[in-house]
Protein backbone atom coordinates (compact mmCIF):
# COMPACT_ATOMS: atom_id res chain seq x y z
CA UNK A 1 0.00 0.00 0.00
CA UNK A 2 1.19 3.41 -0.63
CA UNK A 3 2.48 5.24 2.11
CA UNK A 4 2.22 9.47 2.87
CA UNK A 5 5.65 9.59 1.52
CA UNK A 6 4.64 8.16 -1.29
CA UNK A 7 1.80 10.83 -1.87
CA UNK A 8 4.38 13.42 -0.91
CA UNK A 9 5.88 12.30 -4.14
CA UNK A 10 3.39 12.92 -6.34
CA UNK A 11 2.06 16.43 -5.43
CA UNK A 12 6.31 17.31 -5.85
CA UNK A 13 6.25 15.69 -9.52
CA UNK A 14 2.77 16.68 -9.88
CA UNK A 15 3.85 20.75 -9.45
CA UNK A 16 6.95 20.68 -11.24
CA UNK A 17 5.52 19.43 -14.41
CA UNK A 18 3.09 22.07 -13.97
CA UNK A 19 0.06 19.83 -14.18
CA UNK A 20 -2.69 21.69 -12.66
CA UNK A 21 -6.28 21.88 -12.42
CA UNK A 22 -8.56 25.55 -11.72
CA UNK A 23 -11.25 25.17 -8.75
CA UNK A 24 -14.18 26.90 -9.01
CA UNK A 25 -12.54 31.05 -7.47
CA UNK A 26 -10.20 30.51 -10.26
CA UNK A 27 -7.48 29.07 -7.68
CA UNK A 28 -4.63 26.21 -9.43
CA UNK A 29 -5.19 23.39 -7.73
CA UNK A 30 -2.85 20.09 -7.73
CA UNK A 31 -5.12 17.21 -7.37
CA UNK A 32 -4.59 13.05 -7.13
CA UNK A 33 -7.89 11.58 -7.74
CA UNK A 34 -8.94 8.39 -5.87
CA UNK A 35 -6.14 7.69 -3.47
CA UNK A 36 -5.17 5.39 -1.06
CA UNK A 37 -2.73 4.86 1.28
CA UNK A 38 -1.86 4.48 4.81
CA UNK A 39 -1.84 7.52 6.99
CA UNK A 40 1.18 6.43 8.93
CA UNK A 41 2.19 9.96 9.65
CA UNK A 42 0.32 13.23 10.58
CA UNK A 43 1.08 15.77 8.04
CA UNK A 44 1.80 15.13 4.11
CA UNK A 45 3.07 18.98 3.94
CA UNK A 46 3.49 21.28 6.82
CA UNK A 47 3.93 20.97 10.57
CA UNK A 48 0.04 20.31 12.62
CA UNK A 49 -1.00 22.90 14.88
CA UNK A 50 -1.56 21.59 18.08
CA UNK A 51 -3.01 24.17 19.52
CA UNK A 52 -5.45 24.34 16.95
CA UNK A 53 -5.72 20.87 17.03
CA UNK A 54 -6.91 20.86 20.41
CA UNK A 55 -9.23 23.20 20.66
CA UNK A 56 -11.06 21.93 17.19
CA UNK A 57 -11.43 18.77 18.85
CA UNK A 58 -12.77 19.87 22.24
CA UNK A 59 -15.02 22.02 19.75
CA UNK A 60 -16.50 18.79 18.09
CA UNK A 61 -17.29 17.58 21.41
CA UNK A 62 -19.29 20.27 22.64
CA UNK A 63 -21.49 19.11 19.42
CA UNK A 64 -21.85 23.00 18.79
CA UNK A 65 -22.48 23.65 15.09
CA UNK A 66 -21.66 27.45 15.31
CA UNK A 67 -17.86 28.07 14.27
CA UNK A 68 -17.76 30.93 16.69
CA UNK A 69 -17.57 28.55 19.45
CA UNK A 70 -14.23 27.32 18.50
CA UNK A 71 -12.44 29.93 20.21
CA UNK A 72 -13.22 32.10 22.79
CA UNK A 73 -15.58 35.30 22.10
CA UNK A 74 -12.01 37.30 21.61
CA UNK A 75 -10.55 35.60 18.78
CA UNK A 76 -11.86 34.85 15.18
CA UNK A 77 -12.32 31.36 14.21
CA UNK A 78 -10.01 30.18 11.32
CA UNK A 79 -10.93 31.86 7.54
CA UNK A 80 -11.96 28.31 6.47
CA UNK A 81 -14.34 27.40 8.74
CA UNK A 82 -15.91 31.15 8.68
CA UNK A 83 -15.79 30.25 4.30
CA UNK A 84 -17.98 27.32 5.20
CA UNK A 85 -20.35 28.97 7.54
CA UNK A 86 -23.54 31.04 6.69
CA UNK A 87 -23.80 34.53 8.12
CA UNK A 88 -24.66 32.97 11.75
CA UNK A 89 -21.57 30.84 11.70
CA UNK A 90 -23.30 27.67 11.17
CA UNK A 91 -22.00 24.35 9.73
CA UNK A 92 -22.97 21.37 9.10
CA UNK A 93 -19.06 19.46 9.37
CA UNK A 94 -18.94 19.33 13.56
CA UNK A 95 -17.91 15.86 13.69
CA UNK A 96 -18.60 15.56 17.44
CA UNK A 97 -22.40 15.84 16.54
CA UNK A 98 -22.43 13.41 13.36
CA UNK A 99 -21.04 10.74 15.24
CA UNK A 100 -22.02 11.16 19.22
CA UNK A 101 -25.65 12.57 19.40
CA UNK A 102 -29.03 11.76 19.46
CA UNK A 103 -29.79 13.73 16.05
CA UNK A 104 -27.48 11.42 14.21
CA UNK A 105 -27.84 7.94 15.75
CA UNK A 106 -25.22 8.04 18.44
CA UNK A 107 -23.21 6.22 15.58
CA UNK A 108 -20.31 5.78 18.19
CA UNK A 109 -22.07 3.88 20.58
CA UNK A 110 -23.29 1.88 17.58
CA UNK A 111 -20.24 1.10 16.35
CA UNK A 112 -18.87 0.18 19.70
CA UNK A 113 -21.65 -2.27 20.25
CA UNK A 114 -21.08 -3.69 16.88
CA UNK A 115 -17.71 -4.60 17.71
CA UNK A 116 -17.97 -6.22 20.90
CA UNK A 117 -20.79 -8.01 19.77
CA UNK A 118 -19.20 -9.25 16.38
CA UNK A 119 -14.92 -8.63 16.61
CA UNK A 120 -15.03 -9.83 13.09
CA UNK A 121 -17.75 -7.47 11.65
CA UNK A 122 -17.59 -5.55 8.55
CA UNK A 123 -20.50 -3.01 9.93
CA UNK A 124 -18.82 -0.79 11.95
CA UNK A 125 -19.46 1.94 10.37
CA UNK A 126 -19.40 6.03 11.15
CA UNK A 127 -21.47 7.82 8.22
CA UNK A 128 -20.97 11.28 8.21
CA UNK A 129 -22.28 12.22 4.69
CA UNK A 130 -25.87 12.29 4.37
CA UNK A 131 -28.46 12.21 1.26
CA UNK A 132 -30.16 15.50 2.41
CA UNK A 133 -26.65 17.48 2.01
CA UNK A 134 -27.85 18.87 -1.72
CA UNK A 135 -29.60 20.91 0.37
CA UNK A 136 -27.92 21.38 3.44
CA UNK A 137 -24.88 22.37 2.30
CA UNK A 138 -26.17 25.86 0.53
CA UNK A 139 -28.92 26.71 3.82
CA UNK A 140 -29.13 29.99 4.98
CA UNK A 141 -25.93 30.81 2.69
CA UNK A 142 -23.56 27.63 3.98
CA UNK A 143 -21.04 26.47 1.90
CA UNK A 144 -20.34 23.48 3.76
CA UNK A 145 -20.98 19.66 1.71
CA UNK A 146 -19.47 17.68 4.18
CA UNK A 147 -16.08 16.22 3.21
CA UNK A 148 -16.42 12.83 5.42
CA UNK A 149 -18.16 9.93 3.59
CA UNK A 150 -17.62 7.57 6.07
CA UNK A 151 -15.39 5.50 8.87
CA UNK A 152 -14.88 2.21 9.13
CA UNK A 153 -13.95 0.12 12.02
CA UNK A 154 -11.96 -3.87 11.90
CA UNK A 155 -11.01 -5.86 14.60
CA UNK A 156 -8.23 -8.16 12.86
CA UNK A 157 -5.41 -10.00 15.09
CA UNK A 158 -6.31 -8.11 18.05
CA UNK A 159 -5.60 -4.62 16.51
CA UNK A 160 -8.42 -1.85 15.69
CA UNK A 161 -7.77 -0.24 12.41
CA UNK A 162 -9.89 2.35 10.94
CA UNK A 163 -10.58 2.75 6.77
CA UNK A 164 -11.41 6.75 6.14
CA UNK A 165 -13.44 7.52 3.10
CA UNK A 166 -13.55 11.12 2.13
CA UNK A 167 -15.21 12.83 -0.57
CA UNK A 168 -12.34 15.69 -1.12
CA UNK A 169 -9.12 16.78 1.23
CA UNK A 170 -7.14 19.19 1.25
CA UNK A 171 -3.45 18.40 1.69
CA UNK A 172 -2.10 21.06 4.02
CA UNK A 173 -4.79 21.82 6.18
CA UNK A 174 -7.79 19.36 5.95
CA UNK A 175 -5.16 15.92 6.23
CA UNK A 176 -3.70 17.11 9.19
CA UNK A 177 -6.65 18.36 11.11
CA UNK A 178 -8.87 15.15 9.84
CA UNK A 179 -5.95 13.00 10.57
CA UNK A 180 -6.14 14.35 14.39
CA UNK A 181 -9.58 13.65 14.63
CA UNK A 182 -9.57 10.56 13.67
CA UNK A 183 -6.78 9.45 15.82
CA UNK A 184 -8.78 10.64 19.11
CA UNK A 185 -11.46 8.65 17.90
CA UNK A 186 -9.91 5.30 17.29
CA UNK A 187 -8.02 5.63 20.27
CA UNK A 188 -11.74 6.39 22.49
CA UNK A 189 -13.11 3.36 20.83
CA UNK A 190 -9.88 0.86 21.93
CA UNK A 191 -10.59 2.51 25.40
CA UNK A 192 -14.19 2.01 25.68
CA UNK A 193 -13.65 -1.27 24.31
CA UNK A 194 -10.85 -2.86 26.60
CA UNK A 195 -13.29 -1.22 29.63
CA UNK A 196 -15.75 -3.05 28.73
CA UNK A 197 -13.63 -6.40 28.66
CA UNK A 198 -11.49 -5.78 31.42
CA UNK A 199 -14.75 -6.64 33.84
CA UNK A 200 -14.87 -10.08 31.70
CA UNK A 201 -11.96 -11.74 30.40
CA UNK A 202 -8.67 -10.35 28.82
CA UNK A 203 -9.74 -9.45 25.03
CA UNK A 204 -7.48 -6.26 25.08
CA UNK A 205 -7.22 -4.31 21.16
CA UNK A 206 -4.27 -2.22 20.58
CA UNK A 207 -4.00 1.04 17.49
CA UNK A 208 -3.65 -0.65 14.05
CA UNK A 209 -3.80 1.17 10.50
CA UNK A 210 -5.28 4.08 9.65
CA UNK A 211 -6.09 3.49 5.81
CA UNK A 212 -6.94 6.59 4.16
CA UNK A 213 -8.78 6.96 0.94
CA UNK A 214 -9.44 10.25 -0.86
CA UNK A 215 -11.72 10.77 -4.18
CA UNK A 216 -9.61 14.26 -4.77
CA UNK A 217 -6.95 14.77 -2.87
CA UNK A 218 -5.39 18.54 -3.60
CA UNK A 219 -2.89 21.13 -2.78
CA UNK A 220 -4.60 24.74 -3.44
CA UNK A 221 -1.81 27.27 -5.01
CA UNK A 222 -1.67 29.50 -1.95
CA UNK A 223 0.26 26.08 -0.49
CA UNK A 224 2.57 25.74 -3.60
CA UNK A 225 5.45 26.86 -1.56
CA UNK A 226 5.10 23.94 1.03
CA UNK A 227 5.26 21.09 -1.60
CA UNK A 228 8.69 20.33 -1.31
Amino acid sequence: MMQVADIRKHFIKELKNENFTTDKTGQRTIEMLGSSFSANEPSIFGVPNEEYINAEILWYMSHSSNVNDIYDSDREPPLAWKYSANKYGEINSNYGLLIYSDKYFQQYGMVLDELIKNKDSRRASMIYQRPSIWLDYEENGKNDFICTNAVTYYIRDSKLHAVVQMRSNDVVFGYKNDYAWQLYVLGQLIKDYNDFYSLYEDNEISIGNITWQVQNLHVYEKHFDLVK
